[in-house]
């Protein structure tokens, strides 16, 4: 209701534990990748985001506080808090792919 709220999993990146993955997409790489993910912006209110590395790395960074700015492989995948805003950096070889996430109904 434009009030900021202060949000520690966000601020950590952390999933909170009643989510459960509403879509994933296609895996894609270096060259497939949209251009939209190079540059900052978010995911919708609401929802997380899961980003999940195949092969490779790659560099993500988000605006939270304190901002997040890390290299991503396959052992972990990376929480995206929702209304954050974020970029990914590709710059060698890379297969990643999204889940979104969203709080269990019921």
């Amino acid at each position: 209701m434009g009030t900021d709220l202060a949000c520690p999993l966000c601020d950590r990146a952390e999933l909170p534990d009643d989510l459960e993955v509403v879509r994933t997409t296609g895996t894609w790489d270096e060259r497939t990748m949209p251009p939209g993910l190079r540059q900052a912006h978010r995911v919708a209110p609401g929802t997380w985001a899961r980003l999940q590395v195949v092969e490779g790395e790659l560099r993500f960074r988000a605006e939270t506080e304190p901002v997040i700015d890390i290299m991503v492989d396959g052992r972990s995948p990376q929480a995206i808090p929702p209304d954050v805003e974020h970029e990914i950096d590709v710059s060698g070889s890379v297969r990643f792919f999204l889940e979104f996430l969203r709080p269990e109904e019921g």
